[in-house]
């Protein structure tokens, strides 16, 4: 897609949620027939679970008529930028959901932007000084910063919160973060957005 700008930092390319799939769909059967250090099959696992529960997200969600309504009732451009990558467990679970969404309206466009390529834009939207991801940001059709959401909802981040202060080994709190989103079925990022949505 053609370059844009974030608070005057330029995007090199943006995808829409169709050919980002594919990219990272392509990306991930490449990878697997190359030599991979630790770190990279690491990613490669990742992104390959990744796109099946993107899969199932896609078969499985439905937006609400409460949130339908709201999205009606936008009447001028809003460009939603998604800040992301493959191997994110929290975008495989949300980003589909997001592009289901932004479709209910042609006013609402979605872009994808791979945070990696675009840390400039990236460090404007730091979680707790973190580079978390997916990051949703809104702009109206001046470029304006609307609202901000990510990188998941605020249930899913105080299970996760909860079970590090625990104690808890990385791998068996994300398997808890990611059954959590299986049970939730998306009901906690739409209550999310339709808060922000009608501020």
């Amino acid at each position: 897609m053609t370059l844009l700008t974030i608070a005057g930092k330029s995007i090199a390319r943006s995808f829409t949620y169709e050919t980002f799939v594919n990219k990272v769909e392509a990306k991930n059967i490449s990878d697997s027939d190359i030599q991979l250090d630790v770190e990279e099959k690491k990613l490669h696992g990742y992104t390959k679970l990744n796109l099946q529960r993107m899969r199932r997200v896609e078969k499985t969600f439905n937006v609400s008529d409460e949130l339908r309504h709201l999205l009606s009732s936008i009447k001028t451009k809003q460009n939603w930028v998604v800040i992301t990558e493959g191997w994110c467990g929290d975008s495989a679970q949300n980003l589909p959901a997001l592009a289901k969404i932004a479709k209910i309206n042609p006013l609402v466009e979605l872009q994808i932007i791979e945070r990696d390529s675009n840390l400039e834009i990236m460090d404007l939207h730091l979680t707790n000084g973190t580079r978390s991801i997916p990051i949703l940001i809104s702009f109206d059709e001046n470029g304006n910063e609307i609202f901000c959401w990510g990188p998941r909802p605020k249930e899913a981040q105080e299970l996760v919160t909860r079970l590090k202060s625990e104690g808890m080994e990385h791998d068996a709190f994300i398997e808890q973060l990611h059954l959590w989103y299986a049970k939730n079925k998306g009901v906690a990022l739409e209550r999310e957005l339709k808060a922000l949505l009608t501020d």
